[in-house]
């Protein structure tokens, strides 16, 4: 690679308010621009213009992808009252039959299509000569496609960035190599190698990520071809917050989930630990609450609130969106509610990819300063930077742990000694540099 600075950044969510995808990407920029990159990013619809440098934003050939940015399209320029619910309404309603034959054609994820408008009007910067390198990000697969098929035509520079592991692993003793029976997972997996054949760098977010990616595919091993490596996202303080701010305790217990919920990343697995505290401290019912911002609630707390009558327990908050009176954005909203919360609840999930992953989450709660209470599974790399900041730690599959953390964090909390985290959050900074600096060690080794 020779050392330019032009990159053509590929990221469907690019600028989306709180979207990890987004963030992911968005915080390192202030870092590229002042190495010297001139980016031009390639985006969705969905997410807000940037005005710092070229950003084309462009929608979705497919029906499902066009569905869906259009609804963050109308939320963005309307909000979502009256005319968002008629509008994409409408649109569902009009889309629903394409939609069907779509999936049923190619059973790919809805953002797919989104790689067309991305390769045709990258192909014609490149050809251009107004870009040295390509950049794909995700968390959709799309703008890899779209970075794919730029490489294969041109022979471009291309480094890949992977948010979420794209092969999805059953079990322990499966690397990934078992052909799925799940058309997107199955093109997922050809994807992956083609990355792994094609690219000139990748890198993933955990060491579990790295490890099988490179079992499956031995050319991660060589630096002749795409060099795999590991990097931490981390993240940056939304508006300047620190974790400066004092904190207040309360006549409650503040427990705090922010992010999606599902079957794998359930409440319900606290909201079971809560019968035997209750038992044993009856007072404890008047004084824990369970707070839940940014997703609906998933089928399993939703029954567990029914069967056990926690519904004064358990506060569902839903998505923060940007607040029209203050002009504070969602994520900002977001930092407070966590910078107030007496502990962070961090759900990994119960599933084998947990191994590969770390919830974005983690590094936004390191900013506040709060305590955190993770509930993980088979990740040992999230396990020692949660101990090494002494935090609250149960094994998801370990129903008695779970409750006996929970008692700790109860008992902790009334006597007003709730364990301080320790060590410093991980910015966006170390990514942002460990990554011009294996650019530049590419392009040296290839000079």
């Amino acid at each position: 690679m020779q050392s330019k600075k032009r990159w053509l950044i590929l990221s469907h969510g690019f600028n989306m308010d709180g979207r990890a995808s987004s963030q992911t990407i968005t915080d390192k920029i202030p870092y590229f621009l002042e190495a010297g990159i001139e980016p031009i990013v390639f985006s969705a619809i969905t997410g807000i213009k940037d005005q710092r440098f070229p950003h084309r934003q462009f929608l979705a050939w497919g029906p499902a992808a066009f569905r869906f940015d259009f609804r963050h399209w109308i939320a963005n320029q309307y909000g979502r009252g009256f005319f968002y619910k008629v509008s994409t309404g409408i649109v569902s309603l009009l889309l629903t039959p394409f939609i069907a034959l779509e999936k049923f054609v190619l059973g790919y994820s809805s953002q797919w299509s989104w790689s067309i408008p991305a390769y045709l009007h990258g192909l014609h910067l490149i050809r251009s000569g107004k870009v040295d390198l390509i950049y794909s990000t995700g968390g959709a697969w799309s703008a890899h496609l779209a970075g794919l098929w730029l490489k294969k035509k041109t022979g471009a520079p291309w480094i890949v960035e992977i948010h979420d592991p794209l092969v999805i692993r059953q079990s322990p003793d499966d690397p990934g190599f078992e052909k799925p029976s799940n058309r997107d997972a199955r093109f997922r997996q050809y994807l992956e190698r083609q990355i792994c054949k094609y690219a000139d760098l990748a890198w993933w977010f955990t060491d579990g990520a790295v490890h099988y990616a490179k079992v499956r595919n031995p050319n991660l091993n060589t630096l002749n071809n795409a060099h795999g490596f590991m990097v931490l996202p981390g993240a940056e303080p939304p508006g300047g917050s620190t974790s400066e701010k004092t904190h207040q305790y309360s006549e409650y217990l503040n427990l705090c989930h922010f992010g999606s919920l599902a079957k794998d990343r359930s409440l319900s697995t606290i909201l079971n630990a809560l019968v035997p505290l209750f038992k044993k401290y009856p007072q404890a019912r008047k004084h824990i609450r369970v707070h839940a911002y940014g997703a609906p609630l998933d089928s399993l707390t939703v029954d567990a609130l029914k069967h056990l009558a926690f519904d004064d327990v358990l506060l569902a908050h839903g998505r923060l969106e940007k607040d029209p009176a203050t002009g504070k954005s969602g994520r900002e909203r977001v930092v407070e509610k966590m910078q107030s919360a007496d502990v962070l609840i961090l759900l990994h999930g119960n599933d084998e990819w947990c191994a590969e992953y770390i919830p974005s989450k983690f590094y936004e709660y390191l900013w506040t300063g709060r305590p955190i209470w993770g509930i993980t599974h088979r990740n040992p790399q999230l396990d020692q930077m949660l101990l090494e900041r002494s935090a609250y730690l149960s094994p998801q599959n370990d129903s008695e742990a779970v409750e006996l953390a929970l008692e700790r964090i109860w008992l902790d909390w009334e006597s007003k000694q709730l364990v301080a985290p320790k060590g410093a959050p991980i910015g966006v900074n170390q990514a942002a540099y460990r990554i011009l600096s294996e650019v530049q060690a590419k392009t040296e080794r290839s000079a």
